[in-house]
């Protein structure tokens, strides 16, 4: 345990308060971790509208300040609730008090403000972190105004700041005439600055600036260095190369614990897997399919969108639905994914529950319910999708991309120890329909499905390893 250590993880979203993906989840989960190995760690996010009641009946004012953005000077007041990690909400309604989190004209002012605030929040609380702890777009420029601009104040220096990217996909690109919005010149929009690819980038700023940056796997931090999966920021990531790690996500097994698990139909655990079936039989009562336990059933809980290896599950479906199979998909995105899926529910009606929506509590009973959890991922930075379904017994079949190959094993029916699910390599229609049938073949060995659902279920997704892994690159830093 080092009490000294102390660290400001900053998210535009933390799961409980604010969650629109995985970020939130992460954000949420490794504080807790965190201050279970005595770090002293405090989070903070904006306050949006959204928030539900139950998370800020309790909160307590803490103060304000004013934030300068060239020409504008917003407040920002701030609010604090101590469980179960402190954590830091900063409100101001002309930029957070809006339906959603992302997506408008002005998300360039609004998270510039945010930056700017979560800065000048250490010196509100009297709180100087070893290091500030930034993820994804919306805080690429926190290591920029702390070099640049608050550099100059002797409270701020020292401060080290760790940019963690879950996904590089998601750039905060925005045009050059918007850098006054963010309080910077048009000397920043220069090619050895923020300049890319004719406009600007938050997620350059974050490379560019910050004393260290991880992703969030392994094998994703080697792939976001190729032209394949670097967005044109592969050069830059290169070249910073020896700062640059990779952490694989843990769950927040609190939360996702078949054995503890309210939302579910019935509790089990990896000794006493036989309820499983149980789950499973319910699930398909609710969703309308015929109750069968001789069928197996599949699952898709994802955003519908390309990265999710839709376009292949969408070209197997009618080889796929052919087979004496259920499957049940539950997610909302590209309106082409949510038609498809819609219209073929009309023509596989006993085969097929199509829900457009997110449900937290009905995600909770698919992943407890079905067989199998499909995600061929075009590319995944980490994914959590894999590591709560193998926790709930469901065995994942999906591509060998980034977090995806780093914690999914391929079940070898000749080598039963270690695999936790279906593993193929190259983004094919046929890689696909082959790592489908290796998992049907399993399904119809009781003994087989039953060690690889124990492989899965044993295995350790908590946040305990990723968290002693950041613990020891906040203090290289």
């Amino acid at each position: 345990m080092d009490k000294s250590l102390k660290v400001l993880l900053v998210s535009s979203e933390v799961s409980p308060f604010a969650k629109s993906g995985g970020l939130g989840d992460v954000a949420g989960a490794l504080p807790k971790e965190l201050l279970k190995n005595g770090v002293d760690v405090r989070v903070v996010l904006p306050k949006y509208k959204k928030i539900k009641e139950q998370f800020i009946t309790n909160q307590e004012y803490v103060g304000s300040y004013d934030i300068s953005l060239g020409w504008r000077q917003q407040s920002a007041s701030v609010f604090k609730t101590d469980s179960p990690v402190p954590t830091y909400f900063i409100q101001n309604e002309y930029y957070f008090g809006r339906d959603g989190l992302y997506g408008y004209g002005d998300d360039v002012e609004r998270f510039a403000f945010f930056s700017k605030a979560c800065i000048e929040l250490c010196g509100l609380i009297d709180f100087k972190p070893d290091v500030i702890h930034c993820n994804d777009w919306q805080t690429g420029l926190v290591p920029l105004y702390l070099k640049d601009f608050y550099n100059k104040f002797l409270f701020f220096t020292g401060i080290k700041t760790l940019y963690t990217i879950h996904n590089l996909q998601y750039q905060g690109y925005f045009g050059i005439d918007m850098l006054g919005n963010a309080d910077l010149d048009r000397g920043y929009g220069n090619m050895d600055k923020l300049e890319f690819r004719g406009g600007w980038s938050f997620m350059k700023a974050g490379i560019m600036y910050s004393d260290a940056i991880n992703t969030v796997s392994r094998t994703y931090a080697n792939e976001i260095q190729t032209q394949s999966f670097g967005y044109g920021l592969e050069g830059m990531l290169c070249l910073r190369a020896d700062s640059l790690y990779g952490i694989t996500n843990g769950i927040d097994t609190t939360v996702y614990n078949p054995e503890t698990d309210k939302h579910i139909y019935e509790n089990y655990n990896a000794e006493n897997a036989e309820n499983k079936s149980l789950n499973k039989a319910k699930l398909q009562d609710e969703l309308g399919l015929p109750v069968r336990d001789d069928v197996p059933l599949f699952a898709i809980v994802s955003r519908l969108v390309d990265q999710k290896g839709l376009d292949l599950v969408s070209g197997i479906m009618s080889e796929f639905m052919d087979k004496d199979v259920q499957l049940t998909v539950l997610g909302t995105g590209d309106g082409k994914y949510e038609h498809l899926f819609s219209s073929l529910k009309q023509r596989y009606p006993d085969k097929l529950s199509v829900n457009i929506m997110f449900d937290e509590a009905l995600a909770q009973k698919i992943y407890a319910g079905s067989d199998f959890f499909l995600m061929p991922s075009l590319f995944e930075p980490c994914g959590l999708g894999q590591l709560i379904a193998m926790s709930y017994g469901t065995l994942p079949i999906v591509r060998k991309t980034g977090g995806l190959s780093d914690t999914v094993v391929h079940f070898d029916k000749d080598s039963l120890e270690t695999g936790n699910g279906f593993c193929f390599e190259h983004y094919l229609l046929s890689g696909l329909m082959w790592a489908v049938n290796e998992a049907l073949s399993v399904y119809a060995d009781k003994n087989l499905m039953k060690k690889a659902i124990h492989n899965a279920m044993t295995a350790d997704f908590s946040w305990k390893r990723s968290a002693e892994e950041y613990i020891d690159l906040y203090k290289r830093l």
